[in-house]
């Protein structure tokens, strides 16, 4: 046998593995970066679309992680407030840039640049009606969202980022909307600001300095108000940034559900499209009957009359309230004797939020299978409704003592209910999986 000849046992296996340059059969494509094999939208896309998601697959993307992606079946009603608060953001943003070409931001000019818009301006007033409807009840959908983590535990592991993103959200949503209702510098706007600049004040130290940085000089002008315009734009757009990591991790974590407990099998889930954007699509057209409703009947209902009088440092204002979302930490701050103290508690009363998911240690997410914990929110609610109520009524008599036991109500909740519910609470059983608890095993 030659040196080079075949072997006859080999010689007589037939052809050698692997295509054959004469087959009919495609080459193996290379897998993409995730490992799995490309998907169908991907194949058999074409065109400009299929030649920009080859190369920067935005058309796939967007398929994956809002048309297919799959979310607990049992959702409920208050799933619908974070498309909610997305389109009034949208909506908040386009208003506002529109308003902002038109408003002068000296203590002069602030008022009457309003009064222009509101007046002067073709379709002026139902901009700004648009942007101050949509503050408020971006601010009430806010709450509600919170609540709705709060009441399913949607800050348990290994939902922490989201809750944290979320809470973070809130406070920079806050800090715009304050900086906003001082931009008319109408009175209460104007006596709102005095306000809030004494009680950083009152800080030990660094107080002075605080307020003079806050204030820009010896007294509110022309220097506050504009560094409160520029605050107010900047923060408008840092919300954006921070919903899109509050968007991205509850994509990465996925979404909590009303029994708090995750999808085992596809039959706990459903798409994205077409559930859940037909039900988002009927809570956003209820939404927006309120809105024109509180818009075109009753707009008083959202505004103070004295703020349509302008700014007179001269003259205090009977009732000095802020607006009725920042109410409970005005209660607070009048229901403690000093002004730092009362900052120091409606300022806790946000950052207890963050340290919850470490707080409350028991396994159960959902208030549902938690008795004495629901119970336990329900007060917590109340407690915060009462300090609106307080701070509406200046803390004065009787309202006092409310403030005063409703502010310990509220951080005893957080620092000794929930961290002593896991030992004190019998919970119930929870279903096996959300099928299960429907029916649908």
């Amino acid at each position: 046998m030659s040196r080079w000849s075949i072997p006859p046992d080999l010689d007589t296996m037939g052809p050698r593995p692997g295509p054959s340059p004469h087959s009919m059969e495609p080459p193996m494509t290379k897998p993409n970066m995730t490992g799995q094999p490309p998907s169908r939208s991907t194949e058999e896309s074409s065109g400009v679309a299929g030649w920009i998601d080859r190369r920067l697959p935005v058309i796939s993307g967007f398929r994956a992680e809002y048309i297919d992606f799959r979310m607990p079946k049992n959702l409920n009603g208050l799933w619908n407030f974070g498309a909610i608060l997305t389109v009034v953001l949208l909506l908040m943003l386009a208003t506002g840039t529109f308003l902002a070409m038109h408003f002068i931001p000296t203590a002069t000019e602030a008022f009457l640049s309003v009064e222009a818009i509101d007046r002067q301006l073709p379709g002026g007033w139902m901009l700004r009606g648009m942007h101050v409807v949509g503050a408020n009840l971006f601010l009430a959908a806010l709450y509600i969202h919170l609540f709705r983590g709060l009441y399913y535990g949607s800050y348990k592991a290994p939902r922490e980022i989201l809750w944290i993103s979320g809470l973070v959200l809130m406070v920079l949503v806050m800090a715009t909307a304050f900086a906003g209702y001082v931009l008319p510098w109408g009175q209460m706007s104007f006596w709102g600001a005095d306000v809030i600049s004494k009680a950083v004040g009152a800080v030990p130290v660094i107080g002075g300095t605080l307020e003079h940085i806050l204030a820009g000089s010896d007294q509110l002008g022309d220097i506050f108000l504009h560094r409160f315009f520029v605050i107010h734009f900047i923060l408008a757009f840092l919300v954006v940034a921070v919903v899109g990591i509050h968007v991205v991790a509850v994509h990465v974590a996925g979404s909590n559900n009303p029994l708090g407990i995750e999808p085992k099998t596809p039959k706990d889930t459903l798409p994205f499209h077409p559930y859940f954007t037909s039900k988002d699509l009927i809570g956003l057209v209820l939404f927006a009957l309120i809105f024109a409703l509180l818009m075109f009947f009753w707009p008083g209902l959202l505004t103070e009359p004295d703020n349509y009088a302008p700014a007179d440092p001269m003259h205090t204002p009977a009732d000095i309230e802020p607006e009725w979302y920042f109410l409970p930490f005005y209660g607070m701050l009048q229901s403690v004797p000093s002004k730092f103290g009362g900052l120091l508690a409606a300022a806790g009363s946000l950052l207890i939020l963050f340290a919850l998911p470490w707080l409350d240690r028991s396994p159960v997410r959902s208030m549902r299978f938690r008795p004495l914990c629901r119970v336990g929110l329900l007060g917590l609610v109340v407690a915060f409704v009462l300090l609106a109520l307080v701070g509406k009524h200046h803390a004065q008599g009787s309202w006092m003592a409310l403030g005063r036991i409703s502010l310990l109500y509220y951080f005893g909740y957080f620092l000794v209910l929930l961290p002593l519910a896991p030992r004190l609470e019998k919970t119930r059983p929870l279903p096996a999986s959300i099928s299960a608890a429907q029916g649908d095993a």
